[in-house]
C-alpha cells in the first residue's frame, strides 16, 4: 500500500504539529499499536502504567501523566478492534501556561501498516515511526560524466540531492606529433581509466546500499560526449548496478545543474516519477492561465467556490500553504465572523476582537482549523483529485509565489 499525495500531506502536517509540543516533564504519552494487535493487552498495559504513575513524586507531573493515561484508555474504548493499519495515539498536557491543564488526544490511523509496538512517556511525542513512513523510499541514481569531472546524485521523490562531485587531472589533447603524441595519448587513456574507476567506486558506495534495501529503481547516466558511453560500457560500476542502468542521455552541464538537466532530458524514462509529473502538472496550469481558457481557478475564494459547485477536477495545494480558517462567535448575541489568515495573524486577530462589534459582549469564542485539510476533504467529497505541489522544484516555487500555493483544474467554466 502506498500513500496518495493528500494522505502524505495530511500525515506530514500532523507530525509537524506533534513535534512542536513540549512537556514540562516526562508527561507526554506516545502509544503505537501495530495492525492486528490485541487492544485488551494494550489496555492492560495502560492500567499497569497508571498504577506505576501514582508513585511519581512531582504532584503536577503525576497529575498530567495520570490524566493522559485516563484519556488514552477512554479513547481506546471507542475501538472494537485495532484499525487495519494500526493506531498511533499521542496524549498529554499541551498547555503552554504553567499550572493550566490542556490534555489533548491525537489519534492517527496511518495509511500504511504500523509494524512497531511502542509505549513511551517523555517530554516530547515520539514521531520517528511516522516520519519513517513519510520518507520517500524509491530512488533513482544519477551520474554525470565528463573527462575532467563527474557528479553523483540521487533523485528521491521530487528532491535532487548532490552526493559527490569529483574532478580529474586528465590532460587535454596535444598537437605534438610522433612518439610524443602517442606517449601523451597513452597517459591520457591511463588517467581517464583511473578517473572512470574512481567514479565507479564512489557510485558503488552511494548506490549499493540503496540496492540492498530495495530502494534503487534505476540509474541514469549523462554527459556531453562519448565519455558517458565509455563509462557505461566499461567495467567500472558493480555488476548488479550495471543491470540498473535505465538510460544514457546527452547533457551540457555538470554539477547540480547537470543533475537537473539529466532529470529533465530523461523525462520520458521518468515519465511516472513524481518530479516529472509535478513539473508537467504546473506547466499545464500555467498554459491554461496564459491562454485564458477559464478552466483553472486560483486563490482560496475561487478554489473554494469551485469545490462547493463540484466544478473542480484536480485540487493543487503547495506544501508551503499554511493558512487557517478562523471563526469568531459571540455567545451572547450570536454574531459570527469567518476569515482566512496565517497563524501569526490569528494571534493578532484574537487580541483585536476582544468585544463583539454587535452587542459589546466579551464572551467570544474562537474556532480554528487548517484550510488545506478542509479543502482536501471537500475535494474528496466531489471525487476530485488532489495533488500536493512541493517546494523542491522550480515550478513548485513559482506556483507558491505566484498563486499563493492554491489552485485547481476545472471540469467546466464558472460563470
Amino acid at each position: 500500500m502506498s500513500y496518495t499525495s493528500a494522505e502524505m500531506y495530511e500525515l506530514k502536517k500532523k507530525v509537524e504539529e506533534l513535534k512542536k509540543f513540549r512537556g514540562r516533564a516526562t508527561e507526554l504519552v506516545s502509544l503505537y499499536i501495530p495492525a492486528g494487535y490485541d487492544l485488551n493487552k494494550v489496555m492492560q498495559q495502560l492500567r499497569e502504567e497508571y498504577g506505576t504513575a501514582q508513585n511519581i513524586k512531582s504532584k503536577s507531573t503525576r497529575k498530567n501523566v495520570l490524566g493522559a493515561l485516563e484519556r488514552a484508555m477512554q479513547h481506546l474504548k471507542l475501538y472494537k478492534h485495532t484499525p487495519p493499519t494500526g493506531l498511533a495515539l499521542f496524549v498529554g498536557n499541551v498547555s503552554e501556561q504553567e499550572g493550566v491543564s490542556d490534555i489533548r488526544v491525537f489519534a492517527i490511523v496511518p495509511p500504511e501498516p504500523l509494524n512497531v509496538r511502542l509505549y513511551r512517556c517523555d517530554q516530547t511525542f515520539i514521531t520517528e515511526p511516522l516520519e519513517e513512513m513519510l520518507r520517500v523510499k524509491e530512488a533513482y541514481g544519477l551520474i554525470t560524466v565528463e573527462k575532467n569531472e563527474a557528479t553523483i546524485g540521487i533523485l528521491r521523490g521530487k528532491r535532487i540531492e548532490v552526493v559527490d562531485e569529483l574532478t580529474s587531472n586528465v590532460p587535454g589533447k596535444t598537437r605534438a606529433g610522433g612518439q610524443s603524441a602517442r606517449r601523451y595519448e597513452r597517459i591520457r587513456e591511463q588517467e581517464t581509466h583511473g578517473f572512470m574507476k574512481r567514479i565507479g567506486e564512489h557510485a558503488n558506495k552511494v548506490f549499493l546500499p540503496l540496492l540492498e534495501k530495495g530502494e534503487l529503481k534505476g540509474i541514469i547516466i549523462g554527459g556531453p560526449g562519448p565519455t558517458k558511453e565509455e563509462f557505461v560500457e566499461g567495467d567500472y560500476l558493480h555488476h548488479e548496478l550495471r543491470k540498473k542502468v535505465i538510460g544514457v542521455v546527452d547533457i551540457s552541464y555538470h554539477g547540480e545543474y547537470g543533475l537537473r538537466e539529466l532529470v529533465e532530458k530523461a523525462s520520458d524514462i521518468l515519465s511516472e516519477h513524481e518530479a516529472i509529473r509535478e513539473k508537467k502538472l504546473v506547466q499545464d496550469f500555467f498554459r491554461h492561465l496564459v491562454k485564458d481558457t477559464g478552466l483553472i481557478a486560483y486563490g482560496e475564494k475561487e478554489v473554494r467556490k469551485a469545490l462547493e459547485l463540484g466544478a473542480a477536477d484536480t485540487l493543487l495545494i503547495s506544501e508551503g500553504y499554511d493558512k487557517v480558517r478562523v471563526k469568531a462567535k459571540c455567545n451572547n448575541c450570536g454574531w459570527e465572523e469567518l476569515k482566512t489568515m496565517s497563524e501569526q495573524e490569528f494571534e493578532v486577530y484574537k487580541k483585536k476582537v476582544k468585544t463583539c462589534p454587535k452587542c459589546g459582549s466579551q464572551n467570544i469564542d474562537f474556532e480554528k482549523w487548517d484550510v488545506a485539510e478542509e479543502l482536501i476533504k471537500m475535494a474528496e467529497e466531489i471525487g476530485a483529485n488532489v495533488e500536493i505541489i512541493s517546494l523542491d522544484t522550480e515550478e513548485g516555487q513559482q506556483f507558491y509565489k505566484a498563486f499563493g500555493g492554491l489552485g485547481a483544474f476545472l471540469r467546466y467554466k464558472l460563470q
